[in-house]
């Protein structure tokens, strides 16, 4: 199975951004993508390596994940790519669900005609990448949907609360791949895009809730098993 490269995230263009925030995403796709798998050590220098980028950039980035949970800061071991905790998962879906359905309404009455037809876009790449089953095409469209659906809701407070938690799924996702079945997952973002398209805010939050009901059956079937 192929991966994204971690030192090029691909983002929409738009105005330029800051090193801190780009080594953010490097680290994030390292992480969610099991590149950095649960446990193991981050080292700065090698991901100032991987990264191309400096060392004061990557390691706000890391400072910022440890603050949010995604990296452990432990005495005398340094920092330590946070464990998958299955009892805490169905928490972090919950969680999720409300801020979710939350961002789909901001979207739905805020995106611009571009973010519209981009949303759209990304949607049917997903459901493409399903039909083919590749699941890296399919993570790939997922993370740039994900993108210009926070841009168009213009809820920042939100976004920065459903970040991390998008993270852990993705994160949850790739350990358990073989457990889901990623046109379920299609279906769900192509209603959720469509909403958001037409400026249909109940449509768009029943595409969040039926993302969210998928993920939910996704892990409890990992977790009663």
């Amino acid at each position: 199975m192929t991966t994204r490269s971690a030192s090029s995230p691909q983002r929409d263009p738009g105005p330029k951004r800051r090193a801190a925030d780009v080594a953010y995403d490097a680290i994030e796709v390292m992480i969610s993508t099991l590149q950095l798998q649960p446990g193991s050590p981050v080292v700065e220098a090698e991901i100032v390596e991987t990264t191309g980028l400096g060392r004061t950039p990557v390691r706000e980035a890391l400072l910022r994940m440890v603050s949010i949970g995604l990296i452990a800061q432990q005495p005398r071991r340094g920092l330590l790519v946070s464990h998958i905790d299955l009892a805490d998962h169905l928490d972090v879906i919950q969680t999720r669900r409300v801020l979710e359905r939350l961002i789909a309404s901001c979207a739905a009455r805020r995106a611009t005609a571009p973010q519209r037809q981009a949303i759209m876009r990304c949607a049917e790449k997903m459901v493409e990448a399903a039909a083919r089953c590749h699941l890296d095409d399919y993570m790939q469209a997922d993370h740039e949907l994900d993108v210009v659906v926070h841009q168009a809701s213009q809820n920042h407070s939100a976004v920065k609360c459903v970040q991390p938690l998008i993270v852990q799924c993705r994160r949850f996702w790739y350990a358990y791949q073989h457990e889901g079945e990623v046109s379920e997952g299609a279906r769900a973002h192509l209603q959720l895009a469509q909403g958001i398209a037409s400026g249909d805010e109940a449509q768009a939050m029943a595409g969040a809730e039926q993302l969210m009901e998928y993920l939910e059956r996704f892990a409890r079937r990992i977790i009663d098993r």
